[in-house]
């Protein structure tokens, strides 16, 4: 059998997922010293001794980090340990200074949670096994060869910059009986926990940065078995649409092999965005011994009960609680609420709405051009850098005059490409319409020079061949000119008024 869809292999096999989500927070030092987290800067300038695990430097846990870490764990229900620790996990990676990775073990900060998403009208329940502590590794730079992976590459460049961010791990229990959704599942977890993640204010979660990234866990198994197959494990997929396609390739690369009566290799893989599909990485058919053992610099984390019931009275309202506040006061109907959520905008309307726009511009900018923006970029339009503040104030310009609707869409386009506020973009592009009597008027002369047969075909009374005219007028005012304005001007000029 050719498996071409999800639909065809869920015709023998049944899937189930889990993810392994990394964060890195938002804190301005690293997780066990006092270096700065801010993102880029030249290579190896953000370290230290200890981040760098040189002999004699001591670690001191950060704790904003452990704050974040229990706030995190509340928001996705979980239970937070009155005592815990962490251990050191020994392997050897040339990006990992200390050749030990410092994190938790068995004794996590938080565990056993869980966070319903919706698909289609159906709730789902993703349980949350744990949420831990850890501290991120450096990057390498395999310089040469045609891939930028170490294979092929001349040499290797290491920045550890990186190294010892506070990095915050959410591992999710298996989630069978998704069915055909599973990889629409997969992908609603990842973008609520996200909405999550910004609300608390614990990380930018910038995806293409690499503070938000996904380990994807993908299995089959013939339908009525009660054991789940082996699994494979994607990593570093960044993006919400590769989470979505990583989940969808797997299901039908592993229903192919099965069916011609091979057998699932237990191994990391790598997501290719270009093809949709994953490569093989390392072998895991056998469990690598990291040999954890506590790590006896750090003191036990004992967060007390009071300190936790403060942090859970002060968390921020919850997407999923704003949500549904949002949709009863935005008074939409049932039907443009399900199309607000099938495009993910439900919350980018209504915070744009709470900015001072009105219902039906927010829809029509975040449902209209936005979306087609995002798509022609293949990202969420949550991802896309703009935000809900900057199109009320385009919106705000629009009812003001101060911009045509094909200047703010420029304005628009100049903020998506930029991140700079409305106003910064409209002076640097000189975006604001002419309205200027006299110089509309010039234009307009300068229109009906430049086309005589068209300025007597509307003194002839053919209407609407004062199109082109407008046109000209628009070109030439670079789009600033108000259309309608230009269109009474020519008409009177023409002896059509």
């Amino acid at each position: 059998m050719t498996f071409a869809t999800v639909e065809d292999v869920l015709a023998k096999y049944e899937p189930t997922f889990g993810l392994e989500t990394h964060v890195e927070l938002n804190t301005k030092s690293k997780m066990f010293c006092g270096c700065s987290t801010d993102f880029g800067g030249e290579p190896n300038t953000r370290t230290c001794p200890t981040c760098l695990g040189l002999p004699g430097a001591l670690p001191a846990v950060n704790a904003l980090a452990i704050e974040s870490t229990i706030k995190i764990g509340l928001a996705l229900n979980c239970s937070i340990a009155t005592w815990c620790r962490f251990a050191r996990k020994n392997y050897f990676y040339p990006d990992m200074p200390k050749n030990f990775q410092t994190s938790q073990y068995d004794e996590p900060l938080c565990f056993d949670g869980y966070l319903d998403v919706e698909v289609d009208g159906v709730t789902h329940r993703v349980g949350i096994e744990r949420v831990h502590m850890e501290e991120d590794t450096g990057k390498n730079t395999h310089v040469g060869g045609a891939t930028g992976r170490i294979h092929g590459a001349d040499y290797s460049l290491v920045d550890f910059n990186r190294a010892g961010i506070p990095l915050i791990e959410i591992v999710t229990k298996p989630v069978p009986g998704t069915g055909a959704l599973a990889p629409e599942v997969a992908k609603a977890y990842v973008t609520a926990l996200r909405d999550i993640l910004r609300t608390l204010g614990v990380s930018d979660v910038r995806m293409e940065q690499g503070s938000l990234r996904c380990d994807v866990n993908t299995s089959l198994a013939p339908l009525g078995a009660t054991e789940w197959g082996t699994r494979t494990e994607t990593k570093n997929v960044n993006s919400l649409r590769s989470v979505e396609r990583a989940v969808r390739s797997e299901m039908i690369r592993q229903a192919g092999l099965l069916d011609a009566g091979q057998r699932i290799l237990q191994e990391t893989r790598h997501f290719q965005e270009t093809t949709g599909e994953t490569r093989p990485g390392r072998s895991k058919e056998e469990a690598t011994d990291y040999r954890h053992f506590p790590e006896l610099d750090l003191v036990p984390v004992a967060p007390a009960p009071e300190w936790v019931e403060q942090i859970r009275a002060n968390l921020p309202e919850l997407p999923a609680a704003r949500r549904a506040r949002l949709v009863e006061s935005l008074g939409v109907s049932a039907d443009d609420l399900q199309q607000m959520s099938n495009a993910g905008v439900v919350e980018l309307v209504g915070e744009t709405v709470e900015a001072g726009a009105p219902v039906a511009e927010a829809r029509n900018w975040w449902q209209g051009y936005l979306t087609q923006q995002a798509n022609a970029k293949e990202v969420e339009t949550a991802e896309l850098n703009i935000t809900p503040a900057h199109v009320a104030r385009v919106i705000a310009l629009v009812a003001d005059g101060t911009l045509s609707t094909a200047l703010a869409r420029q304005a628009v386009d100049g903020v998506l490409e930029t991140g700079d506020d409305v106003d910064a973009v409209i002076a640097a592009k000189g975006l604001k319409k002419v309205s200027d009597t006299g110089a509309l008027e010039a234009a307009a002369d300068a229109a009906i020079a430049a086309d005589p047969d068209a300025a007597q075909k509307i003194r002839d009374g053919k209407v609407a061949a004062v199109g082109a005219l407008v046109g000209q007028v628009m070109k030439a005012t670079r789009g600033q000119a108000d259309a309608a304005a230009v269109r009474e001007i020519l008409l009177r000029k023409l002896g059509q008024a």
